[in-house]
């Protein structure tokens, strides 16, 4: 493997919203790359798609349709903020960042993108070009931005373009297929209040302690378990009550962020409501319902996850997957690393999910 080129993928900056740079480097370097074909193999067509926003997708290739059958498919952008690479060496039963000990002797590479998703960028290449010099031509390497930001990327390409048969998405799965994921459900909710001096509160009302109150109902709400994806989880962000510290708030608003699964999708905009007062207003940004993938293939292990994916939004695919080097607990961290072993044994996964599709489909 190529590792020189990975750490240049790693050295530019595509934290969302200037991951083109991402892109204007990879097409221009894998353009060159592909210029003559490798040992009389075919090299593939770079192909670049205006998402609308300034970013771009880029698409690898190799069928000489316009449409392959097969796709990897993984994200250019990463979470802020960046963080440049290192690599080094680890030795048999030492610590890495995540608590987890090394099984062998390896290499580790740290920074931002390591795992999520420039390590599945580079290890999904590695598998093309294995595929390409095996002589197989029915497939191809999607890169699409805006994916930590909305999968904005995925919209645009699945709108414009035809899809095909099978994608398999590069996310931190630690190598295993995703059998299933659960969905996402965002909302802002504004919590109306009335302000007047902290002296005196019997004549206003807190919009902070109603606040606390739709977080106490939250918290105790039985949410029906999930055989497949267990718990329902939720998170608070962007919480907002600008009022100077002697004035009772007026107002609070906030996002709040579900992980639905099959079992709760569809009820989670009346629980929020039967949690909030009166004359609180809610608005729904949409989200993914939950889903399940396509994760048989033997020799290769299985689990449900609890992130989302721009899997969701690539629907024009009749089958897709999900799986990747690297752990998702260290992903959006400034632990986040992977090993190369990791990356050597997803090169090999993904082949081996490209034939077993390719036999299924044939």
């Amino acid at each position: 493997m190529e590792l020189d080129f990975f750490l240049e993928i790693l050295g530019i900056d595509s934290t969302s919203g200037q991951e083109r740079r991402l892109a204007d480097f990879l097409r221009e370097r894998l353009g060159r790359s592909f210029a003559a074909a490798r040992d009389g193999c075919l090299a593939p067509e770079v192909r670049e798609f205006e998402v609308g926003d300034g970013t771009v997708n880029l698409l690898l290739d190799w069928s000489g349709t316009g449409a392959p059958s097969f796709v990897f498919c993984t994200h250019l952008d990463t979470v802020p903020p960046y963080i440049p690479p290192s690599v080094g060496p680890v030795s048999k039963g030492e610590r890495l960042p995540d608590g987890r000990v090394a099984e062998r002797d390896d290499t580790i590479i740290k920074g931002r993108g390591s795992c999520d998703a420039k390590g599945q960028i580079f290890t999904m290449y590695n598998a093309c070009l294995k595929l390409q010099e095996e002589g197989f031509k029915d497939f191809g390497l999607l890169l699409l931005s805006g994916e930590e930001t909305g999968s904005y990327g995925a919209k645009a390409f699945s709108r414009d373009n035809p899809g095909g048969s099978f994608v398999l998405v590069g996310e931190p799965t630690d190598n295993c297929l995703a059998s299933a994921a659960k969905g996402t459900k965002a909302f802002e909710v504004t919590i109306p209040g009335k302000a007047c001096h902290s002296g005196y509160p019997e004549h206003g009302e807190s919009a902070v302690e109603k606040f606390v109150d739709v977080m106490d109902r939250l918290r105790v709400t039985r949410f029906p378990k999930d055989p497949v994806l267990g718990p329902t989880t939720w998170n608070v962000g962007d919480l907002l009550s600008d009022n100077p510290q002697n004035v009772l708030s007026p107002e609070t608003r906030f996002r709040i962020y579900f992980r639905t699964t099959f079992k709760t999708d569809a009820s989670i905009q009346d629980k929020l409501l039967k949690a909030c007062p009166s004359g609180t207003v809610i608005q729904a940004f949409g989200g993914d319902t939950p889903q399940e993938y396509f994760h048989a293939v033997k020799g290769i292990e299985s689990k449900p996850v609890s992130f989302g994916s721009d899997a969701p939004r690539l629907e024009k695919y009749a089958r897709r997957a999900i799986c990747g080097p690297g752990s998702i607990l260290v992903a959006h961290t400034d632990k986040e690393y992977v090993l190369v072993s990791e990356m050597e044994k997803a090169v090999r996964q993904d082949i081996k999910i490209f034939k077993t599709a390719m036999n299924e489909l044939n």
